[in-house]
C-alpha cells in the first residue's frame, strides 16, 4: 500500500512531537511513500520561516526519499471536486487528490480529514 503523509504529518515528524511516532513507519517506509510536490512546497515553508534555509532544505531533501508526485489537470479536476465535496482549502484537495490517483492513504492529524474514507487521522496534541 502507497503513503502519503499531510504537510502537518511532515512538521510533527521533523519536530518530534507527540504524534511523530503515528507517522515515522509510513515515512521510513520509503519505496511505498509518495510525497505531493505542494507538501515540499509547505513543509519548506513553515520550517524556513522557523528555522531558515538550510534547515527547510535539509527537511524537503529527506521528503525527497520517497515519490515526489506532481499534479497534472485530471488531478487538479479531481482536487476542486474534492475541495467542493469536503469544503477543504486547495492544498488538502491536492494531497487527497494524489492520494485518490494513486490508491495511497493519506496520514494526517489535520482535523479536515477526519471524517475522509481512505484517510488515518489521529487527534493533535
Amino acid at each position: 500500500m502507497k503513503n502519503i503523509v499531510d504537510s502537518c504529518g511532515w512538521m510533527e515528524y521533523f519536530s518530534d512531537g507527540h504524534n511523530a511516532g503515528f507517522f515515522a513507519p509510513s515515512i521510513e517506509d520509503a519505496k511505498n511513500l509518495l510525497v505531493p510536490a505542494i507538501c515540499i512546497y509547505e513543509v519548506f515553508k513553515r520550517i524556513c520561516q522557523q528555522s531558515g534555509d538550510t534547515a527547510a532544505l535539509r527537511a524537503v531533501s529527506a521528503m525527497s526519499d520517497g515519490s515526489v508526485v506532481d499534479i497534472d489537470d485530471d488531478c487538479a479536476i479531481t482536487a476542486a471536486k474534492f475541495s467542493l465535496d469536503h469544503n477543504l482549502p486547495m492544498a488538502d484537495s491536492i494531497i487527497l487528490a494524489v492520494a485518490h490517483a494513486h490508491k495511497a492513504v493519506v496520514w494526517t492529524q489535520d482535523a479536515d480529514f477526519k471524517t475522509i474514507p481512505g484517510v488515518k487521522y489521529i487527534a493533535k496534541r
